[in-house]
């Protein structure tokens, strides 16, 4: 099976909900330039230029939808999207954005952080492909540094070669997450994957990769740039 010849649908559901409190910025991270445009359109991009080519829906606070809309005409950015209202929580941005799909019951849905411009096309493409071969299927890379777990006010190491640091996409049959979001919020829902696993879902890891960083830091839009570079040159143009 290749991304080409899927044989669902295919959406994505980018979360955009970041204010840029961590960032101490009055712009939110996903409006930030990179390489002189917004970074969520480096990441609709990504998507968009993959071969699986899903539908695109971003899930943005109410609040910033016209500033994203002027951000488009300035950029002159016409890559067709939907925007939803952004929620309380994570938990509530997705599930806005799983209201916006109807009729879709065998759609194969990625989840993906916006300030995760970097995520190569090849991850996203398998990311729908092992989804729909296995239910769902979330990036994560292994952690290269040696892990400690805090515990009866001591600490105890942990074996490495067992820990993986999860990124997004996190991809999913439309009933996995139909019914995983079905559940009421809780706390200890982390990310998209503890949600389903918490409605008895078994959760499968693809590979992802250690430049598919997150945007979070000032920083980090630097390191970023610095790494776009590099794979233009490896690329070439």
């Amino acid at each position: 099976m290749t991304a080409s010849n899927l044989n669902f649908k295919a959406y994505v559901i980018i979360v955009a909900g970041g204010t840029g409190s961590r960032m101490r910025s009055a712009v939110p991270k996903q409006f930030l330039l990179l390489k002189g445009k917004p970074v969520l359109m480096h990441t609709i991009e990504a998507f968009y230029h993959s071969e699986t080519k899903p539908d695109i829906i971003i899930a943005l606070s109410a609040e910033l939808h016209l500033q994203w809309q002027q951000l488009c005409t300035q950029h002159q950015f016409i890559i067709p999207h939907q925007l939803v209202g952004g929620g309380e929580t994570r938990f509530h941005s997705v599930k806005n954005g799983l209201d916006s799909i109807s009729g879709d019951t065998e759609a194969i849905i990625a989840i993906h952080d916006a300030a995760r411009p970097l995520t190569e096309r090849g991850i996203i493409d398998k990311s729908y492909i092992n989804a729909a071969e296995h239910g769902n299927a979330v990036a994560a890379v292994k952690s290269r540094d040696s892990v400690r777990q805090v515990k009866n006010n001591g600490s105890v190491s942990l074996n490495r070669e067992e820990i993986y640091l999860v990124q997004t996409p996190q991809t999913f049959r439309w009933s996995q997450l139909k019914q995983a979001y079905l559940q009421p919020y809780n706390d200890n829902f982390t990310d998209d994957a503890s949600v389903v696993e918490a409605a008895g879902f078994t959760i499968n890891l693809i590979d992802g990769s250690s430049s598919n960083i997150k945007i979070t830091f000032t920083e980090d839009i630097a390191f970023a740039e610095w790494l776009m570079s590099e794979k233009s040159i490896i690329d070439g143009p």
